[in-house]
């Protein structure tokens, strides 16, 4: 399928390059699928339906949603280089007094983004404006943003891979045609096609956004974010509990190979490829969903061997630590209004339980604790 053509820029210069300039888009055939593609896309949309429906089950849901943000972020900050972890980020979260490393703050910034972005698609449909602020707050004084120019398109050229244009990958549209192509992507988003499931035009529209590349920096982690906003604005899922980063993360080379065979026509192997995603990160969450549930009804059933207001307190706590499961001492006197002697004493009797486990043994003074076998549905490493 032809998306458009390589066209030399700088011609008759030492510096020419070919750059991508894309058709109007979608194709003027538009896009033709196989029954057998067309069968994939409704096995992948069965799952999320079906996880759509099951995460309806788990009380307080919202504090769930924090942690597959959580995971998500993490997951794609990692494919843009990052080296810090989910646990680092919970750290963050619960304002620790630990040292952390410094790339933590791409991880806070992109839950921010995202937090920010489901908000304010309350309000404004995905668009032009919608990606804009979006990208601001995933780059606006983050630690990778050098002249990123956080929520401006770029005025001059970049490139995938390589140390410049005559070298690289693959060389986006230049600057002058983003806004005619942003223009098509937004206008797709919103036109109604019958012949096209969901699921499928995610895929073309997370493909389409990174041929585009419209800004200097953040592409990568914009184009992801806008996967999971499209996701829950298409009606697909109430909740935004379908994140596909770690997926992409687990399969990055393939990730990458087929987002650059998109560039090149090949719209077929990257839409398996993201259908393929979708199923297996619905049926990983709908297990995970199972799991939090069997958790949390063995832990209320702990807290019921309580005294009456012991139990009383513990259950109040509980909830909250499936929204920051790493804690500590001031945490517990905000959420309970305890002093710090009744929440110690709170938290030790979590601790005989087997909810709560002391992470930092070796201190004396301010220890934290985590509610490790919920995080170890989350966190495949071993957790501390």
């Amino acid at each position: 399928m032809i998306l458009g053509r390589f066209i030399q820029q700088k011609s008759g210069s030492t510096d020419a390059y070919k750059a991508f300039i894309p058709d109007p888009f979608p194709p003027r055939g538009k896009f033709v699928f196989s029954s057998d593609m067309i069968k994939q896309d409704a096995k992948a949309q069965h799952l999320v339906s079906k996880l759509d429906g099951i995460t309806q089950l788990l009380p307080d849901v919202d504090f769930f949603i924090f942690m597959y943000i959580l995971k998500d972020a993490a997951s794609s900050s990692q494919i843009e280089g990052t080296g810090a972890t989910m646990i680092h980020a919970l750290e963050a979260e619960a304002h620790l007094d630990v040292d952390l490393p410094e790339d933590v703050d791409d991880i806070i910034h992109y839950i921010k983004a995202l937090n920010g972005g489901l908000k304010l698609l309350e309000k404004v449909p995905i668009s032009i404006r919608l990606i804009k602020t979006l990208h601001k707050r995933l780059m606006e004084s983050a630690r990778v943003t050098h002249d990123a120019r956080p929520g401006e398109f770029r005025h001059d050229q970049n490139w995938i891979n390589g140390t410049k244009p005559q070298d690289a990958k693959f060389v986006p549209p230049p600057p002058h045609e983003v806004m005619r192509t942003l223009g098509d992507w937004e206008n797709f988003v919103h036109a109604d096609d019958d012949t096209l499931l969901p699921l499928t035009k995610a895929a073309i529209l997370h493909g389409q956004f990174e041929t585009i590349h419209p800004f200097r920096d953040g592409n990568g982690r914009t184009g992801r974010l806008l996967t999971t906003l499209y996701l829950h604005e298409s009606g697909l899922l109430e909740k935004p509990v379908l994140f596909l980063s770690a997926y992409f993360k687990k399969h990055q080379t393939v990730y990458y190979d087929r987002l650059n065979g998109y560039h090149h026509g090949e719209v077929d192997d990257w839409v398996r490829f993201f259908l393929s995603g979708v199923s297996e990160t619905a049926q990983e969450a709908i297990e995970t969903v199972y799991k939090i549930t069997k958790l949390r009804e063995r832990d209320i059933l702990k807290i019921h061997e309580l005294d009456k207001r012991s139990s009383k307190s513990a259950i109040l706590v509980l909830p909250r630590l499936f929204s920051l499961p790493i804690v500590d001492v001031a945490t517990v006197c905000q959420w309970t209004g305890f002093t710090p002697n009744g929440a110690q004493k709170l938290i030790d009797r979590f601790i005989d339980l087997g909810i709560l486990y002391v992470r930092d043994a070796k201190k004396r003074y301010g220890r934290s604790y985590i509610y490790r076998d919920y995080v170890s549905i989350f966190y495949d490493a071993r957790v501390k």
